[in-house]
């Protein structure tokens, strides 16, 4: 926010001395003023309406009395307008060329480093032996995309991979995995037909009561440790991580084999789950199973809505794990925070289970712990998004295919681009794309997933971006200096274009900070367009090679370096990529 926080800085001692002079007290103004919200009429507004009551005034007076008695000591800062009772502030040019400066000559474009914090960040979490599907794509693309900027503002983040890899489905699986025999069930998993393979399985334990028998038998020994029954539940989880890191690798995000935290990890922790919250004192048996009753929380008969800890069978629930994971993101990794990127539909699982955990004293009220929720993916038809034979989308397909009609898009773009060039391109642009349409949507709501509209060079989305990019590197192909030397330029800003773009560019950090606080990157995605709009409009009203004279020419390559440097970042911040040619 350094164009809003600065001017405000400098504003306020001036506007204190006038409105002291009114008898208005700093803290009855100070916190009216903010961000214009139209934007032509200025860069801060304070609005007087609350004030008329004190003023026995209209607004619109109040305005102008304000005005006339700042007007004077802000002539060097800014211009003062009255406008509908709003005393509206706008930057002047060489204000705010000083400011953007100090963006191009810091290598973190005005980003500041954060008292470092630690968080765990729950995402992705596939199913051993099933497909990841569009479904997975939203908590991937998310999470990652929170953790690479936690990173940057000095953060330590954990990415936390809640595999589920453990359970009474694994009876099953493993059975069917013998009677494939290991190689052939090595070899379906591992060209990532995981699908076919639990669909399998699934038939055979509802039709085959021998199968079945088999299956939870399996099961016990499974949960009892045995060591042959281990190995071939290794086999299960080795194969199937290895086609999901083959997914991660072509969406371009951060998780590796050492991020994997499955259901698993956390089975030496269950008993403790259950012995700490009976010696608290809050574990009640409800028709057998072991529970907890929150407070607050009823079903549709009105009645105390109980947590299952431990089932009446003595098989654990989802919710003995997920507290398993905060006794262990505490006391473990020293978490000062806890993010869990999971859809909006376990927002009641978590909040109970949050609730838990600090009535349990696993953790403090000073941890953050945070539902990052989020929407479905929809197709144009507005239901949930599947393939043409009503199957979940497998989320490799659905890469693959992004990277073709990207392809298809960049041959008709630009032809001249060719070999291992335009397939890299392609790749960037297609995997961009997807990724981008996803971010860019507020995380809470749904989105439609419409392939012309993510592709195209036009309008808020991963292509039009890049090819801003791209634009601006082909400037600088043409330009014979070096750009290094743009980090000290004075620029000079009297276009309207070059005003225009310079309050864009100047927004970046306060949008990346927003985005960040948060947990929404489609608040950076938002400021990312308006600065590729704009360059759009300064590109064809500016002259940039051929301006008036060397000292604007170096200016407008200034202009055009920080630009590519912004969007670069802020879509990198992303996991989505740019290329120098398109």
């Amino acid at each position: 926010m350094i164009l809003i926080r600065e001017l405000i800085n400098e504003m306020i001692p001036i506007f204190s001395k006038a409105m002291n002079s009114l008898g208005v007290a700093d803290s009855d103004w100070i916190p009216l003023i903010g961000r214009a919200t139209v934007e032509d009429h200025g860069d801060v507004a304070l609005p007087c309406h609350s004030l008329a009551s004190m003023f026995r005034k209209p607004p619109q007076e109040i305005a102008e009395q304000i005005c006339a008695l700042v007007e004077a000591d802000l002539d060097s800062i800014a211009t003062v307008s009255s406008i509908s009772g709003f005393v509206n502030v706008s930057a002047e040019p060489e204000w705010l060329s000083k400011c953007l400066s100090k963006l191009i000559s810091d290598p973190r474009l005005g980003i500041g480093v954060e008292k470092p914090l630690t968080f765990a960040v729950d995402y992705s979490a596939p199913n051993v032996a099933k497909e990841m599907h569009v479904g997975h794509l939203r908590s991937t693309v998310i999470g990652d995309s929170i953790v690479r900027m936690l990173e940057f503002k000095g953060h330590r983040a954990i990415r936390e991979n809640h595999v589920g890899d453990w359970g009474t489905p694994f009876g099953m699986l493993i059975e069917h995995l013998l009677d494939l025999g290991e190689d052939q069930a090595a070899n379906e998993l591992g060209v990532g037909d995981l699908d076919s393979f639990y669909k399998q399985a699934r038939t055979k334990f509802v039709s085959n009561d021998e199968f079945a028998n088999r299956s939870r038998s399996r099961v016990v020994l499974l949960q009892g440790g045995d060591s042959e029954t281990l190995r071939l539940w290794r086999i299960l989880v080795d194969e199937s991580m290895r086609y999901f890191n083959e997914v991660y690798s072509m969406l371009g995000v951060l998780l590796t084999d050492q991020d994997i935290r499955g259901e698993s990890s956390y089975q030496d922790l269950l008993p403790e789950v259950v012995d700490r919250l009976m010696r608290e004192g809050i574990l009640e048996i409800s028709e057998g199973a072991d529970v907890v009753f929150p407070g607050g929380w009823v079903n549709r008969e009105g009645t105390p809505l109980p947590m299952i800890i431990r089932k009446a069978d003595g098989g654990y629930n989802y919710s003995t794990s997920d507290l398993a994971c905060i006794i262990d993101r505490v006391e473990r990794l020293g978490c000062d925070g806890f993010l869990y990127v999971v859809g909006t539909p376990q927002k009641q699982h978590f909040e109970m289970v949050f609730q838990v955990a600090e009535q349990a004293g696993f953790m403090s009220p000073s941890h953050q712990a945070i539902h990052v929720n989020f929407g479905s993916v929809l197709d144009i038809d507005g239901k949930v998004l599947k393939s043409r034979e009503g199957e979940v989308i497998k989320l490799h397909d659905l890469l693959d295919e992004a990277i073709r009609r990207a392809e298809s898009a960049i041959n008709e773009k630009n032809p001249e681009l060719v070999g291992d060039e335009r397939d890299d391109v392609a790749r960037t642009v297609g995997i961009g794309a997807v990724k981008y349409a996803d971010l860019s949507t507020e995380r809470t709501k749904d989105y439609v997933f419409d392939w012309e509209r993510m592709l195209s060079f036009e309008g808020n989305t991963a292509p039009y971006l890049q090819y801003a990019y791209a634009r601006i590197c082909s400037i600088f192909r043409k330009w014979e200096g070096e750009r290094d030397s743009l980090t000290s330029v004075e620029l000079i800003l009297t276009h309207p274009e070059e005003l225009f773009l310079a309050r864009r560019l100047a927004d970046f950090p306060s949008a990346l900070d927003e985005s960040i606080s948060t947990f929404s990157p489609h608040k950076l995605c938002t400021n990312l367009h308006s600065i590729a709009s704009s360059f759009a409009s300064f590109y064809e009203n500016c002259n940039v090679l051929k301006g008036e004279g060397e000292e604007v020419i170096r200016s407008r390559l200034a202009m055009c370096d920080l630009t590519a440097r912004e969007l670069k970042l802020g879509l990198g911040l992303m996991g989505i990529g740019v290329t120098e040619r398109m």
